[in-house]
């Protein structure tokens, strides 16, 4: 009868787990509007409870919004289990070693597969090292040389795992007995190429990780999955630096998505006759990179070593702030606390919440800890 209420109670959500593995999906890889879909709902379970409203719609697309109906979160049991069996470790937005930095770019992965220690994923001094994947002698050689020398300065080495000059800085870094960070571009189970097993093998048993967007046994659209990989390495790394590449490479892709984000970049110059110089050359010359001449250069923007000062910050004023943010600063404390729990206090979304500590961030309210926690400062 029409009017009347329901004698049955709401369907229950799915576990978050679930729900983040489902949202994943019904968006897919390095979409757009995974930004848009946190900031409209906060969480997972909370998108898939609105996954038949029109704000639903607005945030996700059209195709997603016809996937969502689609696709049931509790059938994702079945990817769990697989992961469970392989040791790969999912981490969904929420978890608190989910990459920090990556939830600063509107195309963050919702879930990242991580074989290996993901602790690494949320420690500063992290340098992307990037290069061509049929180097020169003098590449191989540059890469290795500064790679190790940022490694045993305590850099973190991030990179692609590719042919060439990333493996080679991946290789710098298990030579130096410290751990380093490669995103994949396929998906979690293979390796690509598949002559770096054993040096996959060496980062997970070093201590290091593994990282893809992309689950064990990912059948879905390869095209463009190294280049969307690049801006994974871009947004983690808090310096890149280019060993040699040419003009038209994924590695100034890589550069791009740097630029993009405020990373400073460095670049090895080349030989004017080389044309695996001419990339790095070109963004020297166009001054969009910096001379990267020794690990020195890199470790002094990362602030490695450093012996001098920090200069004296000026007092925080809340006044200069959004509201959003004098919420979420007036919740603060000098401990850690969580994403959860500064929405639990501040009594907003997940997604206004992060955008706050950000802007806390960069006006010098707030300080990001390891595992998305905030301080006060």
């Amino acid at each position: 009868m029409t009017g009347q209420t329901s004698l049955f109670p709401p369907e229950p959500a799915p576990d978050p787990l679930l729900c983040w593995l489902w949202l994943s999906q019904v968006l897919g890889p390095a979409s757009l509007h995974a930004g848009k879909v946190l900031d409209a709902f906060g969480g997972a379970q909370e998108a898939w409870e609105a996954r038949e409203t029109e704000e639903f719609r607005q945030a996700a697309g059209d195709t997603a919004f016809k996937r969502a109906a689609q696709l049931d979160a509790e059938s994702f049991h079945t990817l769990v289990m697989q992961c469970d069996a392989l040791r790969v470790r999912i981490l969904p937005f929420d978890d608190p070693d989910y990459p920090l930095a990556f939830s600063r770019i509107p195309d963050m992965p919702l879930v990242l597969y991580c074989t290996g220690d993901p602790r690494w994923l949320n420690e500063s001094g992290a340098v992307g090292i990037v290069g061509s994947r049929k180097p020169t002698d003098y590449g191989l050689q540059a890469a290795a040389d500064i790679g190790e020398a940022l490694a045993r300065s305590g850099a973190l080495i991030v990179s692609g795992l590719a042919d060439g000059l990333d493996s080679e800085a991946h290789r710098a870094a298990v030579q130096a007995d410290v751990p380093t960070v490669a995103f994949l571009g396929t998906a979690i189970d293979k390796t690509y190429p598949a002559s770096n097993a054993k040096l996959r093998t060496a980062i997970e048993k070093g201590g290091g990780a593994v990282c893809s967007e992309y689950p064990p046994g990912y059948s879905g659209r390869t095209t463009g999955t190294f280049l969307a990989r690049n801006r994974l390495i871009a947004a983690q790394s808090e310096t890149l630096c280019v060993a040699e590449a040419r003009t038209r490479s994924g590695t100034l892709n890589t550069v791009g998505h740097a630029e993009r984000l405020g990373r400073p970049v460095l670049a090895v110059p080349g030989s004017i006759y080389s044309a695996l110089s001419e990339g790095t050359n070109e963004l020297l010359r166009t001054h969009r990179a910096e001379p990267l001449c020794k690990a020195a250069d890199a470790l002094d923007i990362l602030g490695i070593g450093a012996e001098t000062a920090a200069p004296a910050q000026q007092r925080f004023d809340p006044a200069t702030v959004s509201a959003d943010a004098q919420a979420v600063y007036a919740v603060l404390k000098p401990t850690p606390q969580s994403i959860d729990a500064l929405c639990a206090a501040a009594g907003l979304p997940a997604g206004r919440v992060l955008a706050a500590c950000t802007e806390l961030e960069l006006m010098g309210g707030a300080q990001a800890q390891p595992g998305r926690r905030y301080i006060a400062l």
